[in-house]
């Protein structure tokens, strides 16, 4: 066993897990972090995706050590603490893009990313660019339009949730 230390969503965490260990397993068998799902496990589906440092991770195929010291976003985290949803989050509700939910959010997280990194020239992304920011997620019940038209509609909205790290 080793120790960790880590901040997720707004909080400093320490604890003592098996070096082998993912941290997808992290997440869900021991801190409950239930939204990051285990689908492909072979990092091709996205259903994991967290941010780590702001950074899209598919945390299946992270390890749990490599997380120690970092900043780890999950969907959870971009709550505010009264229970609002964060711009993004809205977004995919007014865009429809929820569907059955179990991709809805590594998607978010990397919609999340993709604005934050692009803060700066958001009039500018094209449909391209949203596109190919996500093409690293598999979603069989959207057909990929109303993610995409769920990143427009966030175009321009604050993104930053209530577990941003500082």
């Amino acid at each position: 066993m080793v120790s960790i230390k880590l901040h997720l969503n707004g909080q400093n965490i320490e604890l003592e897990i098996d070096p082998r260990e993912s941290l997808l397993e992290t997440l869900r068998d021991r801190l409950g972090v239930v939204s990051v799902k285990q689908g492909c496990g072979v990092g091709e589906c996205g259903a994991c995706n967290v941010l780590i440092d702001g950074v899209p991770t598919d945390s299946c195929l992270t390890l749990a050590v490599w997380a120690d010291g970092k900043c780890v976003r999950t969907v959870e985290g971009e709550v505010k603490p009264e229970g609002e949803l964060s711009p993004v989050q809205k977004a995919y509700v007014e865009a429809g893009a929820v569907q059955c939910g179990f991709c809805t959010p590594g998607l978010v997280m990397t919609t999340t990313a993709f604005l934050e990194n692009n803060k700066n020239r958001l009039t500018e992304v094209t449909r391209e660019e949203i596109k190919k920011a996500h093409a690293g997620h598999l979603c069989r019940c959207t057909g990929y339009e109303m993610i995409t038209e769920a990143v427009e509609l966030a175009l321009g909205r604050p993104v930053k949730g209530a577990g941003e790290c500082a």
